[in-house]
């Protein structure tokens, strides 16, 4: 069972078990800095984005889903302009102790949000003329990546993951500190399959960020710590923040605990093995700095056209639905562009969202998957009604005539395999039994019952256009 348990953690599914609550809650909020003046104008219909505001709205929200969910602590900051507007910590770094969480010193572990790091770093080397988003990524290894249907690997296609490698959970997570291996030795022992052609098929890979984080120690000549300490900490004034494991022990104080629920037992600190991919312990004040730096054109990380490159590339080949920018994933929410990227160890939970049209900044990292899941509910109720709250919009999605959307509904009902899977050995066997099924009601609407888990309320899917399904309570799509 254990091993079924972190082989469903390791491929992005959440389970949590159900215990009672405990009692209130601190609360820790940071004097937000100064905000720079020069931002653009709310949309109509917007509340005014400023502390006090956005205090009161996450008092209202964050205690009680944390209550609800079990969820021992978190952290949530939000910048604009050049200036953190407010960042607070809510519940719990440690529960035995009743330590609470300091938004500007509690690490925390923002998972897959440390891929943002290292693909700035890649973004850094690549502005310095060292290494090119299109050139196979032999070029800059002591090793090689055997070519798929006579096609290399690039960054282009790691940076967008569709490099074609199939999921693998070896040398994944660990809460044994001897877990940590070199990137060298890694790189080569975790070398997964390649199933699809580069370019063609989006399918997440965390080795694929790990081999560009090797990349990037390569060619910098830096290890990937030393890198990232010296060309992005440093620059950024990052103090609480580290990819190193086990934690250097001037941070170990600092570090949250996690729990599966707040009620449960503190766990030991996880190894992230692709270190590149997941290491990161942070706090959520340097996270901020850090979104500061990518809304402010770069900042003191990369130069403005670098920024934009990174930011506006739209990968291809995912039809009417979000796309890839350059390590950042495109979301769309009332009418406003966000690029994002979510995070998730087993313990830590996390997302971090920039508006760069309204230069806007959201992070938040919750230190247990709390109760069924809990988490990860949050996370999205909190990006869709900060939104409705500081960016409404008004979509206007059409809509397919009742017949047509029967039939059509009809048509896309079945079984789904994930294209983020394992393909040639025995996990495949996971993923036939673990296949999403989209059914269809007596209303002739679709279910995806997989989704439901990720959303604060229930789902409500209807055809907008031709194969395109929109749930009417986030604007999240289907097709």
């Amino acid at each position: 069972m254990r091993f079924l348990r972190k082989l469903m953690i390791g491929l992005g599914v959440l389970a949590a078990v159900p215990l009672a609550a405990q009692g209130p809650v601190q609360q820790i909020a940071a004097k937000p800095a100064e905000q720079t003046p020069a931002v653009p104008p709310p949309p109509a219909g917007a509340a005014k984005l400023d502390a006090a505001d956005v205090e009161a709205w996450l008092d209202g929200f964050m205690p009680y889903a944390l209550a609800r969910g079990e969820v021992a602590g978190a952290v949530v900051v939000v910048v604009r302009g050049g200036g953190t507007v407010l960042q607070k910590g809510y519940g719990f770094a440690d529960v035995a102790s009743r330590k609470p969480v300091d938004p500007a010193t509690t690490l925390f572990r923002p998972g897959s949000v440390s891929k943002l790091f290292t693909w700035t770093a890649v973004m850094q080397l690549v502005e310095a003329g060292k290494l090119d988003l299109d050139k196979d990524v032999n070029t800059y290894l002591d090793f090689k990546i055997p070519p798929f249907e006579g096609k290399p690997v690039t960054l282009r296609n790691i940076m967008t993951h569709t490099a074609g490698f199939e999921e693998s959970i070896r040398y994944l997570i660990s809460s044994d500190p001897k877990a940590v291996m070199p990137l060298k030795d890694y790189t080569r022992e975790a070398l997964p399959a390649r199933v699809f052609a580069p370019g063609s098929t989006p399918a997440y890979s965390n080795y694929a960020t790990a081999l560009a984080g090797y990349i990037v120690q390569r060619t910098s000549g830096e290890s990937f710590d030393d890198y990232i300490d010296r060309h992005i900490f440093a620059p950024l004034g990052m103090k609480y923040a580290s990819f190193r494991q086990p934690l250097p022990a001037a941070l170990a104080p600092f570090m949250s605990s996690g729990y599966r629920v707040m009620t449960d037992k503190a766990k030991p600190f996880e190894i992230v093995v692709p270190a590149p991919a997941g290491s990161l312990s942070a706090s959520g004040g340097d996270m901020g700095k850090f979104m500061m730096a990518h809304l402010n054109n770069g900042g003191v990380l990369l130069k403005p056209e670098t920024a934009k490159l990174m930011h506006d590339y739209k990968a291809p080949g995912v039809g009417p639905l979000n796309s890839m920018a350059l390590g950042f994933y495109e979301q769309w929410v009332n009418g406003h562009r966000a690029i994002a990227h979510g995070g998730d160890t087993e313990w830590f939970h996390s997302y971090l969202w920039l508006f760069p049209d309204s230069d806007i900044g959201l992070f938040v990292s919750m230190n247990s998957p709390g109760k069924e899941g809990a988490a990860g509910a949050i996370r999205s109720a909190l990006f869709h009604q900060f939104a409705d709250r500081y960016l409404p919009g008004t979509p206007k999605p059409g809509q397919v005539d009742e017949k047509t959307a029967r039939d059509h509904a009809a048509m896309l009902a079945g079984h789904y395999v994930s294209s983020r899977g394992s393909f040639t050995n025995f996990m495949s066997l996971f993923g036939l039994l673990g296949q999403a099924q989209i059914v269809v009601g007596t209303d002739g609407k679709i279910a995806m019952p997989a989704l439901d888990g990720l959303s604060a309320g229930p789902r409500d899917w209807v055809e907008v256009e031709p194969f395109v399904w929109r749930d009417t309570g986030t604007g999240e799509r289907l097709a």
